[in-house]
């Protein structure tokens, strides 16, 4: 008997409350997963609203400057915390006009996520105070029927936390003093979302690919390193500086693995970004970097560590990617008995905050060691997406950090009671610890160090919070007649 070709779908939809009865009816193993709750932020211009959306999710995904209203449209982020995750959304910022403090089509694109959401987080400028604009803000949100968090930021200092109190006068649920940029405040901020939106536990699975990023300035050899490993000319290669506008992807198997290479174009000084084409240049290797699994620096040997190769370093960890640094055009460098040491102390001394990432020397021209770099970068990818679990966690620290290391900037003790893993992508830990100050960077690194060692978290970046115990919060005031 022949197959018949199915009939082509009905125009007219499913009713939803017919598709909602067929997905009841589906076995629990196919039953899709219930939605994440949905946690918005929301605010006038300039507090910080993109910059705590970067903190939350823990990667640099929006785009943040000093401008006001950078943010346009809504922006999506999934956050996972100690186990558990939510959808935070990042809405642009409530801008006045002449005739109306808040116009109704400023609202059009934060309408939409506010409806859905199961918490508003409203960011204010505690520096600043409450402004006018803070006033209608407040009435907005009282009449969306939504239970609303206050959070404060740009807390930098003990004065500027004692005068965001005066935001408890709009009566909302609950005042966070933060500091979006520097991350105080955020533990506690995100515990008490997971405890209001009964977030469920988090289970997000890794990619098939593992993306690799091949990042670096101008004419150091990065499409070359590509079509090495390749084995074929796929990418355009030129001595000509900036060859490369977009970032290229292209798929490959090594050893069993799938990866997807990610070719960026080179990013440049500031002062040589005059040519727009050159602009939107960076912008698309950060990007890429954004996406990437595992970041390849590639610098030149002969010429050495620069610094721009600095601040392209810096982007990387910012992204959060795991990162290795390949030394190209080593074939033509003159070698001594010590020249790899040499080379590598160098390199060492000008990206210290990049110690953990190996070095690798390599030429793409004759292909020394190419292939090299995809083995280690499926060594990384399996480090950052590693979740040591938290008994096991708690023995290692019992063991092996249990000691009176921990200090304050004061040098006075404190003790860590208790440690977990909140996330992965990157890998990031928690210490609750028994005081209200911070842990000195000293032991901060100390930990990282040890656990780097201990769990093999291979060429990855490791986020270390240092969880104080919280004082009693003021008791919320009654809102305004």
């Amino acid at each position: 008997m022949r197959h018949q070709t199915p009939p082509p779908p009905s125009e007219e939809a499913i009713p939803a409350e017919q598709l909602a009865a067929l997905v009841d009816e589906l076995p629990p193993a196919l039953q899709p997963p219930p939605p994440l709750p949905s946690v918005v932020i929301i605010g006038r211009p300039n507090v910080g609203k993109s910059t705590l959306f970067n903190k939350l999710i823990g990667r640099r995904q929006a785009i943040v400057g000093d401008e006001p209203g950078i943010t346009r449209d809504r922006r999506y982020g999934v956050v996972e915390w100690l186990g558990r995750s939510f959808e935070l959304a990042d809405t642009g910022g409530i801008v006045p006009d002449e005739e109306a403090i808040i116009p109704a089509n400023i609202f059009k694109q934060a309408s939409f996520a506010i409806e859905g959401a199961a918490l508003l987080l409203w960011v204010v400028d505690a520096r600043e105070g409450v402004t006018p604009l803070d006033e209608e803000v407040a009435r907005f949100l009282r009449a969306t029927g939504k239970p609303v968090f206050v959070v404060a930021n740009k807390v930098e200092s003990e004065s500027v936390r004692a005068a965001a109190g005066e935001f408890y006068r709009f009566g909302f649920d609950a005042l966070f003093p933060v500091s979006a940029e520097h991350g105080s405040g955020a533990a506690e901020l995100l515990d008490d979302i997971l405890a209001f939106t009964n977030a469920p536990v988090a289970a997000p699975p890794p990619p098939e690919r593992i993306r690799v990023a091949v990042i670096g300035r101008p004419n150091v050899g990065k499409s070359s390193l590509v079509n090495a490993i390749l084995g074929e000319e796929r990418v355009i290669v030129s001595p000509i500086a900036g060859t490369t506008r977009d970032a290229i992807d292209t798929d490959l198997v090594h050893n069993g693995r799938a990866f997807t290479l990610i070719d960026t174009a080179g990013i440049r000084r500031k002062g040589r970004t005059t040519a727009m084409a050159e602009k939107f240049s960076v912008i698309m290797a950060r990007k890429a970097l954004e996406r990437a699994d595992v970041a390849i620096l590639i610098l030149d040997a002969i010429e050495g560590p620069t610094h721009l190769d600095e601040v392209i370093a810096g982007y990387v960890l910012e992204s959060g990617a795991s990162i290795l640094i390949a030394l190209n055009k080593w074939d033509l460098v003159e070698k001594g008995a010590d020249t790899a040491k040499r080379y590598e102390r160098q390199l060492r001394e000008r990206v210290k905050f990049l110690d953990y990432a190996p070095a690798v020397f390599i030429s793409a021209l004759t292909g020394q060691r190419v292939t090299r770099l995809l083995d280690l970068a499926a060594r990384a990818y399996k480090a950052r997406y590693l979740r040591i679990p938290t008994g096991e966690l708690n023995r290692f620290f019992a063991e092996c950090l249990e000691t009176p290391r921990a200090t304050l900037p004061t040098k006075a003790p404190v003790k860590v009671h208790y440690v977990t893993q909140a996330r992965s992508v990157p890998p990031t830990f928690v210490l609750f610890t028994n005081s209200t100050k911070k842990l000195h960077f000293s032991y901060i690194r100390y930990v990282e160090n040890r656990l780097r060692e201990n769990f093999d978290f291979f060429a990855t970046p490791l986020r270390i919070v240092s969880r104080p115990r919280i004082s009693k919060r003021q008791p919320k005031a009654v809102a305004p007649a």
